[in-house]
């Protein structure tokens, strides 16, 4: 009969999910702080472009700030989405970690909890929201330089077709990071019972 943990006689230290988190949680938090700044003065600039709009090359200016807006404003959701998924990769690796040293310095076997399915699966739904939301953005680039030589209502069924994109993007993060937090919950368990086992 298999088991889903690993026995040995040394902690394993962090996996690489788990060490990606620990690089990339505060490059992605930093990228969403740099990026929801700029979609602000943006859309305070399109504010004034359409309140004082009097020409053609007025109204380009605002479609082409549109598209731009929602390019920084969903670099910054993705990159935010992206650092709480990290930081759930970094909590699991502290919790393999930590509870390596902990049976290790009790002097008993090293047991190490395999990888969750619901790890997996955050993952899986983590890599499928970032290519929604980050294919949905370069895509906003494309048309924010098209503007003026596609027409302009080329370029407002190009803006509701990728806020479809976003929204999809997001729910995939979302679900993702739901089921992420249940890895959390089968990981704490896993340590709990390891524990009881040792001090008994």
């Amino acid at each position: 009969m298999t088991t889903n943990y690993t026995v040995t006689d040394k902690d394993l230290g962090y996996a690489r999910p788990h060490k990606m988190g620990n690089r990339l949680w505060g490059v992605t938090f930093a990228m969403a702080i740099m990026a929801f700044p700029v979609a602000l003065v943006l859309a305070f600039v399109r504010a004034a472009t359409v309140a004082d709009a009097s020409g053609p090359a007025d109204i380009e200016d605002a479609a082409r700030l549109g598209h731009l807006i929602a390019a920084f404003g969903f670099i910054g959701f993705g990159a935010v989405f992206a650092s709480i998924s990290f930081a759930i990769a970094r909590i699991l690796g502290r919790f393999r970690k930590g509870g390596g040293e902990v049976q290790e310095a009790a002097g008993g076997k090293v047991h190490t909890l395999r990888m969750p399915v619901t790890a997996k699966v955050l993952i899986a739904f983590m890599a499928m929201g970032m290519m929604a939301i980050f294919g949905a953005v370069a895509l906003h680039f494309v048309a924010a330089a098209a503007v003026g030589t596609w027409s302009l209502e080329s370029i407002a069924r190009w803006a509701e077709v990728l806020e479809a994109v976003r929204r999809l993007g997001v729910a995939l993060y979302l679900f993702g990071i739901a089921i992420g937090l249940g890895a959390v919950i089968t990981v704490v368990r896993f340590q709990t019972v390891r524990l009881g086992q040792l001090t008994r």
